[in-house]
């Protein structure tokens, strides 16, 4: 069978992906539940005793909204925190949607929002136009007024709420929430199920030993970025290992790459032959590839922090290494 998009281009990144998901909202514990939509981004909603604390803010104040319809179904009261895992434009940009009295984020998420906030809002609305349906109803970029350096503990709805980094990975400023008491994690995207990383901010030789961090706390429960929530102990480190195993995987074909001298379209063809048999199922595997792969070999090559994606840098590099995909297809 040829491989997709043989006789025609390739959609730009998730461009073409124009069907609804099924969401679900699942109950964790008493007071904890896990928004989830079949591999779209996650959200994470804590019941206190005065307010709700909503984890990942969605895309747009219009699907903010959906999710406070949901939220209604169990509480009337209001949302007043909204947390911030990372500063990727669909896990903030709806934030004003819930009018919370605080948004927190972690010091070096604060950094990203002011140095890159701007063009990856633009980048990410040309690479998942169905999330950012209404994006006019966006009133600019997301700011928090409380600011994590490390580690927040508070009690929330008679539970300890442990708001923390653990370590860099899908971003540098990658944030966890963790529930001690109920031994739950919302992961933001430093874990993925059934979805593929997404790497193009990524710090890729630090992200292994981040999740083992993960792997370190025992969680029972876990919502990652996306994907179905995961329910026992078992599914948690499965997860978890699934996603160290990808970087994992990515990294050392890249490395390998980078040592033999071989261009980034040459490593990207070679790596993609080497991942898609085992994760090429996974949601927005093609979608990510390109990203992630170019960020590999910059880390390969020694360029520490990620580069700034705009929409333009986007498109050039996503079309020319589907094109070098694609010639090796058509030879």
């Amino acid at each position: 069978a040829c491989m997709e998009g043989n006789t025609m281009a390739k959609a730009f990144a998730s461009a073409a992906d124009l069907d609804e998901k099924k969401e679900t909202f699942a109950k964790l514990a008493d007071g904890v539940y896990a928004f989830t939509a079949e591999g779209d981004p996650n959200t994470g909603v804590i019941i206190g005793d005065h307010g709700v604390m909503v984890i990942d803010a969605r895309a747009t104040p219009v699907l903010a909204r959906e999710l406070m319809d949901q939220i209604a179904t169990v509480t009337d009261k209001p949302v007043t925190h909204v947390m911030l895992t990372h500063y990727h434009a669909v896990r903030v940009m709806g934030a004003s949607g819930y009018n919370a009295n605080h948004i927190i984020a972690s010091k070096d998420t604060l950094d990203l929002i002011e140095e890159r906030g701007e063009q990856d809002f633009k980048s990410e609305v040309d690479r998942f136009p169905r999330l950012f349906r209404s994006v006019e109803s966006v009133p600019g970029l997301t700011w928090p007024d409380v600011v994590v350096d490390g580690t927040l503990t508070m009690r929330f709805g008679g539970r300890d709420l442990v708001i923390k980094q653990v370590g860099r990975g899908h971003t540098k400023g990658d944030t966890i929430v963790w529930l001690p008491e109920d031994r739950i994690l919302f992961a933001g995207d430093l874990v993925e199920e059934g979805a593929t990383p997404y790497c193009g901010d990524a710090y890729l030789n630090d992200w292994p030993q981040t999740l083992n961090n993960l792997l370190a706390l025992n969680p029972e429960q876990m919502v990652p970025g996306r994907g179905e929530a995961m329910r026992i102990e078992h599914e948690c480190i499965r997860a978890i290992e699934g996603t160290r195993s990808f970087v994992t995987d990515m990294m050392s074909s890249v490395r390998m790459g980078f040592a033999a001298g071989k261009s980034l379209n040459d490593v990207y063809v070679d790596t993609h032959r080497v991942l898609k048999p085992k994760y090429g199922d996974w949601v927005i595997f093609e979608h990510c590839l390109p990203f992630n792969i170019s960020r590999a070999f910059d880390e390969a090559s020694g360029i520490v922090d990620p580069r700034i994606w705009t929409a333009e840098r986007d498109n050039d590099m996503w079309h020319s290494l589907q094109d070098a995909l694609k010639e090796l297809d058509d030879d």
